[in-house]
């Protein structure tokens, strides 16, 4: 099953009434946490019988607008501490917490990506380069970087089509949309992706670091489900699905 299959749209959860149901929350959260995420909700709700954990994926620049907004999310699961950061600053959200580090991967299903580097992507028979919208994704803005960092920005920019987050990239390389594309390692390492292609990793000192942090928004400060799960996200056994898809603990979480 195709990746964006999986995906609802932000803007019909925003615009969705909240659920009443007393131990129920929304989440709103980076897509690159797809398939992570999944697990880690499902290992929650496992474990709190009658909790349920609403996600809604999407970019992260598009969410903290619609935060900003009073958009009806609980906790914000950024790809960039950036955006909560501001919204905390704006009095939106509360409690910002790092949860991981990010890497970007080459990925393709119809060449074999792991012999692959960013200068391979000027070559004439790689026709379209699927990347992240960099207006309002992270990952998008680190695929920019690290393209420009390579020194062929300026030789692949036309080959460029645009995903309105990382998943939606990871389909257009996933279904031929695009040859190759630039995607989350947390996506590459997703067993749908595993089993129709290989990655390389992009340098990380090719870009700025993917520091992504989560936050609990003042309508979800007071919510104690709300509370206990941004603990468990932070407990060993959510921190060990977190490993499993590539993403990195930030500076001083302690380990797994």
């Amino acid at each position: 099953m195709r990746l964006f299959r999986y995906f609802v749209s932000a803007c019909l959860a925003v615009c969705a009434s909240v659920p009443a149901h007393a131990d129920t929350i929304v989440v709103a959260a980076a897509a690159d946490l797809k398939f992570c995420l999944d697990e880690i909700v499902a290992d929650f709700e496992r474990a709190e019988p009658g909790a349920k954990i609403e996600v809604v994926y999407g970019s992260s620049g598009n969410f903290s607008t619609q935060i900003a907004q009073d958009a009806p999310f609980d906790l914000f699961f950024s790809a960039d501490s950036a955006y909560p950061e501001k919204l905390a600053r704006a009095g939106k959200v509360r409690e910002v917490t790092p949860y991981a580090v990010g890497r970007i991967v080459l990925w393709s299903a119809t060449r074999d990506a792991r012999r692959m580097t960013l200068a391979d992507l000027a070559k004439p028979d790689v026709r379209r380069i699927a990347i992240a919208n960099p207006q309002h994704a992270p990952y998008g803005q680190r695929a920019q970087q690290a393209l420009t960092a390579a020194g062929v920005w300026y030789a692949v920019k036309d080959k460029i089509v645009y995903g309105e987050n990382i998943a939606q990239t990871a389909t257009f390389a996933e279904t031929g949309n695009a040859d190759v594309g630039i995607i989350a390692l947390s996506l590459a390492r997703n067993p749908a992706l595993a089993a129709k292609g290989g990655y390389a990793e992009i340098p990380a000192d090719l870009h700025a670091p993917l520091r992504q942090a989560f936050a609990l928004t003042a309508r979800g400060a007071d919510k104690p489900l709300a509370r206990r799960f941004a603990a468990y996200v932070q407990a060993p056994a959510a921190r060990s699905v977190m490993a499993r898809y590539g993403f990195a603990l930030p500076d001083g979480a302690g380990s797994p």
